[in-house]
């Protein structure tokens, strides 16, 4: 059934476009893509890439097109079409295309950036000569989740362009356009770099599953939206013939997955077309559209790509109790306070975050803590020599620290540095939260090195066993009869439970996180050092991707962006405000950010019962 209800919304697609004039059926190229008389030529020039960091050895063949318009003196927008040759190409004519639409004043005068996928060529050796084989990297560069081929973009082709262009630096100027495996790569580049691409251009997308791009629609369903304008286009014969209807590749169904792309698109708020034609994976399609395509992709420019909450979030029946809406205001972004020095010169590596019951929060670096209070203002709490890793508030009014002398200290004076009650020596303590009644849990290096400690000052160990490999951030749940235990070296964190006489009883994997595509994680662990709960319960993991929340359930339903897109992991994370705890802070790349949510979170001093799980 689920087969023929899309076999016929896109018949019903394709005949509505046919009526609308958007192309024709044999899909020739219009009036905008034909050479006209009059219209002001841009220039197109070939060039070379030489190879770079991101792809050792590997040179790219490239071209520019200047339009005729080009203005020196001002930013010139740009895309950047990957599969450039074919983009340039009879079936696509992408120069000749912009050419009119410059012309007619139906697109901003703008630059294009043509780059081919790099080839490896074959050493020079003489006894392999006749046998060696090149490298191909369209796969691996295109159909790629992972930030490298942004990071080629932006570090090794756009700076080389500029050397001689002026390229705009605003994101709203800068588009991306792939075809197939390269729709991946575009949409990817844009995904990974928000703060760098607003546009992409999708052709026949190959949104299955060959490098994980069939994961994409449900990372797009639960994440922040970002704000990226998509144009999409497929066929219904896309890998597909009346013999199989079900698909001719190993990978899924093309026309089901662009269609199930755009529909998660459309949940989280994202400004996206899709235009389903009747052709197989060719750009005959999506070259007789692409003037259209343009049109629709850069309308009203220059007013900027924003995201959205789509209108149906407050409509009846939507669940939006699992929504990235019900946690964050779209319009209330990160905002950076404290300013740039505030960790890297005065106060070293960030080891964590925390927070006290007046709304203070407090940054644990080198030898000094500061404290940072509601309205940005930073100054001085505590120096310690030897250095402060964590600090925690209990509901004693006294604060915690565990020090880099491997030492935990305590203190309720008014002078902070004076005055020290020494709690326990020799643990190896990573991280620990205070609970009501005194207790201590922390965190260690390895499987044995995590414990309690309780209000007497009595040290238990506990062996974890054959479950968390490198235990790192702790948070109790609302009513402090859990503890989320994150896992620095797995994408999996543990709930335990905590048993009546203190100790930790049946701990599980309960929370599986989405890991970020690169080597880098396979290499240095999931990197997860900072977990907190709100009040009902969920659970928020700040990851290399993102603020990561689970629900209660354990289920991860929404991913917060981080403050900078590519800015590195996020080393730390707080709830914080004066009576409802209601603001989140992070710390990225040295840098303190907060914004506002709609929740409130939970702390050492309130004791609370969280609803009933969704189950």
């Amino acid at each position: 059934m689920r087969r023929v209800a899309f076999s016929i919304l896109f018949a019903l697609a394709s005949i509505c476009l046919y009526a609308n004039g958007l192309y024709a059926e044999d899909y020739t190229l219009g009036p905008d893509s034909q050479p006209q008389a009059g219209v002001p030529k841009g220039t197109v020039t070939k060039f070379t890439l030489a190879p770079g960091k991101d792809y050792p050895g590997t040179p790219h063949n490239c071209a520019v097109y200047i339009p005729e318009e080009y203005d020196a003196s001002k930013p010139t927008l740009f895309m950047i079409f990957l599969d450039g040759s074919q983009a340039l190409g009879d079936s696509m004519r992408v120069p000749v295309v912009l050419d009119n639409l410059i012309a007619k004043h139906d697109l901003p005068p703008m630059i294009a950036i043509f780059v081919d996928p790099g080839i490896l060529p074959v050493v020079s050796d003489p006894l392999h000569a006749d046998i060696a084989q090149n490298r191909y990297n369209r796969i691996y560069e295109y159909d790629s989740l992972t930030p490298q081929f942004s990071d080629f973009l932006l570090n090794e082709l756009i700076p080389e362009v500029a050397k001689t262009y002026n390229l705009s630096k605003n994101p709203d100027d800068r588009g991306l356009s792939g075809v197939s495996t390269g729709a991946v790569g575009a949409f990817m580049a844009a995904w990974n770099r928000p703060d760098q691409f607003h546009r992409v251009l999708s052709l026949i997308g190959t949104y299955v599953s060959m490098k994980g791009a069939d994961a994409l629609p449900a990372l797009v369903r639960k994440t922040e939206p970002k704000p990226i304008r998509i144009f999409m286009q497929d066929g219904t014969a896309d890998h597909i013939v009346p013999a199989e209807p079900y698909g001719v590749a190993f990978a899924g169904s093309w026309p089901i997955n662009n269609q199930v792309m755009y529909e998660a698109l459309e949940f989280a708020g994202y400004d996206v077309k899709l235009v389903m034609g009747t052709d197989g994976h060719s750009t005959k399609q999506g070259g007789a559209i692409l003037p259209d395509a343009l049109r629709w992709l850069w309308r009203d420019y220059p007013a900027p790509v924003v995201v959205r909450e789509p209108a149906p979030a407050q409509q009846a029946g939507r669940d939006s109790s699992a929504s990235v809406f019900s946690t964050i205001f779209l319009d209330k972004p990160w905002q950076q306070i404290g300013g740039d020095y505030i960790i890297d010169r005065d106060y070293g590596q960030v080891w964590s975050l925390t927070s006290d019951a007046k709304g203070n929060v407090y940054i644990c670096g080198g030898t000094t803590v500061a404290r940072v209070d509601a309205d940005g203002n930073v100054a001085r709490f505590l120096q310690l020599k030897g250095g402060v890793k964590r600090l925690r508030f209990g509901a004693d009014g006294r604060w915690y620290a565990s020090l880099e002398t491997d030492e935990m200290v305590s203190n309720k004076t008014a002078d902070p540095s004076n005055d020290l009650k020494i709690i326990a020596r020799g643990l190896g303590i990573y991280d620990f939260v205070v609970a009501k009644n005194g207790t201590i849990y922390f965190s260690g290096s390895g499987r044995t090195g995590s414990g309690r400690i309780d209000a007497s000052g009595k040290v238990e160990t506990q062996e974890m066993g054959r479950t968390v490999v490198e235990p790192s951030g702790l948070a109790f749940s609302p009513d402090q009869s859990m503890l989320v235990v994150t896992d620095a070296d797995s994408r999996y964190s543990w709930s335990f439970q905590i048993a009546a006489d203190g100790s930790l009883i049946n701990g599980e994997p309960f929370y599986r996180l989405e890991i970020p595509e690169t080597t880098e994680w396979n290499l240095l662990g999931s990197r997860i050092w900072s977990v907190a709960e709100d009040t009902n319960g969920n659970v928020y993991f700040a990851t290399p991707i993102g603020i990561q929340v689970a629900m209660q359930n354990g289920r991860i339903a929404e991913i917060l962006n981080p403050p900078m897109p590519g800015g590195g992991p996020l080393a730390a994370m707080t709830f914080a405000g004066s009576g409802d705890q209601n603001w989140l802070y992070v710390v990225q790349g040295g840098k303190l950010f907060r914004r506002p949510v709609k929740v409130t979170g939970a702390n050492a001093w309130t004791v609370v019962k969280p609803p009933k799980p969704m189950l």
